[in-house]
């Protein structure tokens, strides 16, 4: 109650010093700051100007280049200096960040954050996915205390992506984290800093995959398969569920197993484990 009585008040300060009616004051909830049209001047008075879409109700910074066919629907905020390409679609709650890129025909969800990122051509990012924040870079210095590695590039998202819900892809710190165009990502997906996956890849829920990592062209892995960081795998690699891989794979096929190896020698090794098993019960 105290917040929305601080609010009001700030409203009728606005109104008595602008001129402006009750009818032309518009409170933003989502990011709790007050706009009001003045009637001699028709226009938003905001520190950060701010200014609601008419295609939607959300709003967007001035500085941001909006197609005017662009939807920003009420809730999501885009930031200065983004661009934003015609039949861009961004739902209720999404942040789009300072500088972002998105380009033609491309669907954002609801409450998805986007910040230091481009996104190409008729991708789909689902609801609750983050892309371009800090990657999980650390290291101890000589007095044992626990310092960030500056983590300060971007993402590329590449044309025709599909990107499930509650995905996160990180920024790169050395080199720019990049998803080739025809990807499709399923929900629940980590993507780490640097690393840097091929087009038309498949990338299955829960997937983990670690820093600097570097895929080739028709990757596709199972759920929850596992990649450590500073590994390679080659184009046209299929991982079975509940994988891991641990160092380098060089040649196309199937692999399976921890660590993963391929996977006629991982059924082999999973038939003499059973039957070891079994004669060691009896």
């Amino acid at each position: 109650m105290q917040v929305a009585a601080r609010r009001a008040l700030k409203a009728f300060q606005l109104l008595s010093e602008r001129g402006c009616t009750l009818g032309q004051l518009v409170v933003s909830r989502s990011n709790h700051r007050l706009l009001a049209t003045s009637s001699d001047e028709g226009t938003s008075i905001d520190s950060l100007e701010f200014v609601q879409c008419h295609n939607g109700g959300g709003l967007f910074h001035k500085s941001a280049c909006i197609d005017p066919t662009v939807r920003i629907e009420t809730g999501a905020i885009v930031h200065p200096d983004s661009v934003l390409d015609a039949d861009v679609h961004v739902g209720s709650g999404t942040i789009v960040g300072p500088s972002v890129s998105i380009g033609k025909s491309t669907k954002v969800g609801y409450n998805v954050v986007l910040s230091n990122c481009t996104v190409g051509l008729f991708c789909v990012v689902h609801s609750g996915v983050c892309i371009g924040q800090d990657g999980f870079g650390f290291l101890v210095d000589e007095q044992g205390h626990v310092e960030k590695k500056p983590q300060v590039l971007h993402v590329r998202i590449g044309d025709h992506v599909e990107i499930g819900a509650n995905t996160c892809i990180d920024r790169g710190s050395w080199r720019d984290t990049v998803i080739g165009d025809h990807t499709k990502i399923d929900n629940l997906v980590q993507i780490g800093h640097n690393v840097v996956i091929g087009k038309c890849c498949m990338l299955c829920g829960q997937v983990g995959i670690a820093g600097s990592v570097t895929m080739g062209d028709y990757v596709t892995l199972g759920g929850r398969v596992a990649v450590r960081d500073h590994v390679s795998i080659a184009s046209k690699v299929r991982l079975a569920a509940n994988s891991s891989v641990t160092k380098d794979i060089v040649e196309s096929g199937d692999y399976g197993g921890f660590p993963a190896v391929p996977i006629h020698e991982w059924r082999r090794q999973s038939a003499k484990l059973r039957r070891f098993c079994k004669g060691d019960v009896s």
